[in-house]
């Protein structure tokens, strides 16, 4: 037999071997680092319910016990492995355990955890395996229940499925066994600690400046708005940046199922739903807090989403003098986003007539903006709508601006431009009267 057919006979059984050999230093290391681990635990003079990441006495408090530890125990380790230990035990008592390191990398937008072996993140728009890795299930519930505990929810299996948020704002939903097959899944949407401003959005890409200044105006002429778009589209984002247009003399309430925004106007009340407990009582609802927002004398409300049935206390408010209210929803396209406005008003289960509640939407939406994820991962703000009434059982819609997607460019990037269709919108009159007014050029 020649050498090249022997080692090819060879390979698999040489592959299984490091394969096993890798798995044992492995499983070796971890038996380590948490023998190290429970003797830092053991020794640390705090509660670790309250630690903070960012004290750095008790950084250095934490480094002192494992180089004691390693000198006490006489361990033969290097000093990559020494720093490797230490950095996770760090991550682990002050942080969020393996996903630490991928939190504070500001080029990831996004972190999935499917099961222990397998974390993907978003880089740019695009989906990437990293090499992050738990040890098993029990330590991805763990990370779980050190998200959901300071905000006083819980996750097991009478209650698998949890909305949460970092103390940054970042958006988390996790799911557990039995529901998700491969093991504790974990999903993070990470906001910038910094929100982002239309000036970044224009740096990006995702509109113009002249777009910019029309929705500066809308907003400030207190016009009714939505935000629509798919999954991961930029909603909140946008959202966030449009509500940092309303003038800090004006009292918001912003109503979300996990407290995202960051407004940093003075008079804001933010809300937050509530879950049920375990006896399936006390939830509190995104339509509840919308109805109670109403006793609450706001000049403006903000919803973080309509999802069902809120969609009709929301359209009542903005036809009851809330103008300048601001929310998001789920829809492929402005006229998408009406449809879905009318099966969730119809979810609030009041048997209404399909006119009487296109009649409601028209009169209370003035201005749809969409945006959308392209195929490099791009957001654009691919319409700017208005909303100008009804035409007998329909809605009119009118697009003011405009993306025209025109090809694919080298390395798949999406060649396109924004354009404004050449028709005024009717706001401009009801902003004019407010004072409001454009630069000459704005519609050209």
């Amino acid at each position: 037999m020649s050498l090249r057919k022997r080692l090819q006979r060879d390979k698999p059984d040489l592959d299984k071997e490091n394969k096993k050999d890798s798995k044992k230093k492995e499983n070796s290391f971890y038996k380590l680092k948490n023998k190290i681990q429970d003797k830092v635990v053991e020794e640390l003079t705090v509660d670790l319910n309250e630690v903070d990441e960012e004290n750095e006495d008790l950084k250095n408090e934490i480094k002192e016990i494992i180089d004691q530890y390693i000198i006490n125990e006489s361990l033969n380790i290097t000093r990559i492995e020494r720093k490797k230990i230490t950095e996770q035990i760090l991550d682990e008592i002050l942080g969020f355990g393996p996903i630490t390191p991928l939190l504070s990398d500001s080029e990831v937008t996004e972190i999935m955890v499917n099961g222990p072996k397998k974390v993907y993140v978003e880089k740019n728009g695009k989906l990437i395996l990293s090499d992050v890795q738990f040890k098993d299930n029990a330590h991805v519930l763990k990370i779980i229940e050190r998200i959901v505990a300071p905000l006083g929810r819980r996750i097991d299996e009478s209650s698998p499925m949890v909305d949460a948020r970092l103390p940054n704002g970042s958006r988390v939903n996790a799911i557990i066994p039995p529901l998700a097959l491969n093991g504790p899944t974990i999903t993070i949407r990470k906001f910038s600690d910094d929100p982002f401003t239309i000036g970044d959005l224009v740096s990006f890409g995702t509109l113009t400046n002249q777009m910019a200044e029309i929705l500066r105006a809308c907003v400030e002429g207190r016009l009714n708005i939505i935000v629509s778009g798919g999954t991961g589209s930029g909603k909140t984002t946008t959202l966030n940046v449009l509500s940092s247009f309303i003038p800090n003399t004006e009292r918001i309430v912003t109503i979300e199922d996990a407290a995202e925004l960051k407004l940093h106007q003075e008079h804001v009340v933010r809300l937050e739903t509530r879950p049920a407990n375990i006896e399936g009582k006390g939830e509190i609802s995104i339509r509840d807090l919308v109805k109670n927002s109403l006793r609450m004398r706001p000049d403006r409300i903000v919803v973080g989403e309509v999802r069902s049935g809120e969609a009709l206390d929301m359209l009542q408010a903005m036809n009851t003098g809330h103008d300048g209210s601001l929310t998001t929803g789920h829809a492929n396209s402005p006229r998408d986003m009406l449809s879905r406005l009318e099966t969730m008003v119809l979810m609030a289960g009041m048997e209404l007539p399909v006119k009487a509640i296109r009649e409601q939407i028209a009169s209370a939406v003035d201005l749809i903006v969409q945006q959308s994820r392209l195929r490099d991962g791009s957001r654009k703000i691919t319409h700017i709508t208005e909303v100008q009434g009804m035409e007998g059982d329909v809605i009119v819609l009118q697009d003011i601006f405009r993306f025209r997607q025109e090809g694919v460019g080298n390395g798949g990037r999406v060649v396109g431009k924004f354009e404004f269709t050449g028709i005024k919108p009717k706001f401009l009159d009801k902003l004019k009267a407010k004072g409001i007014t454009f630069p000459s050029d704005i519609f050209m």
